[in-house]
This record gives structure tokens, C-alpha cells and sequence, in this order.
């Protein structure tokens, strides 16, 4: 969809996601900074949840997640800026919180009782 009189090419759309200057322009700090602040909540969430059966549950998706976020640092350190290494650093950072979710979701069911 084009905007009569506008300068800008359908594909450079702001509002798009897609477009956002985290996905496009940034460094890639401002995703190291978010996902170790994350990892670190994460981290002592599931630290609090290792005594939670089944045993081993937490203490694996805390290595996960730890390196999921060494991954991310060394994805800092090897790629060229862009794109690309934005996009890996999101879908890391989305990794992340799907391990730590997850690992959440299935000690709380297992506590239930029927």
C-alpha cells in the first residue's frame, strides 16, 4: 500500500515491525543489555525453582538460558552489523524467554495435585 505524494518506498514503512530501528539500524547493545537483565531475572527465577520436581527441570533451562545469552554475545562479537545480526539476536532474546516460559509453566503443572 502506497501513500499518494509520499517519498518513502512501501517497504520503509515506520509503523511496520519489520521496520522498527531495533530490527534495522541498532548495534545490537541495546538487545545484550535487555537479554542479560533477562537472563539474570530468569537465572534467579529458576535458581528459586530447582527444588521443584521433576528434579533437574530448572537447573537445565537455567544452563539454556545461559547459553542462549552467550550465544548472543558471541553473535554481538562475529557478525556483521545489519539485518541479520539484529534478527538473531531477537529470535535468541524470544528463545530466551520461550526456555525460561516454559520451564515455568511445566513446575507449576507438576505441583498441582489431583
Amino acid at each position: 500500500m502506497t501513500n499518494p505524494g509520499s517519498d518513502r518506498p512501501p517497504d520503509l514503512d515506520p509503523t511496520k515491525v519489520t521496520s522498527q530501528p531495533s530490527l534495522t539500524t541498532s548495534t545490537g547493545r541495546i538487545w545484550l543489555v535487555v537479554g542479560g537483565l533477562f537472563a539474570l531475572i530468569a537465572a534467579v527465577m529458576l535458581f528459586a525453582l530447582m527444588s521443584f520436581a521433576p528434579h533437574g527441570l530448572a537447573a537445565v533451562a537455567l544452563v539454556i538460558v545461559v547459553l542462549l545469552y552467550v550465544a548472543m554475545v558471541i553473535t554481538q562479537l562475529l557478525t556483521r552489523r545489519g539485518r541479520p545480526r539484529l534478527g538473531i539476536l531477537a529470535a535468541l532474546m524470544i528463545l530466551m524467554a520461550l526456555v525460561a516460559l516454559g520451564s515455568v509453566l511445566v513446575l507449576a503443572a507438576s505441583q498441582t495435585t489431583t
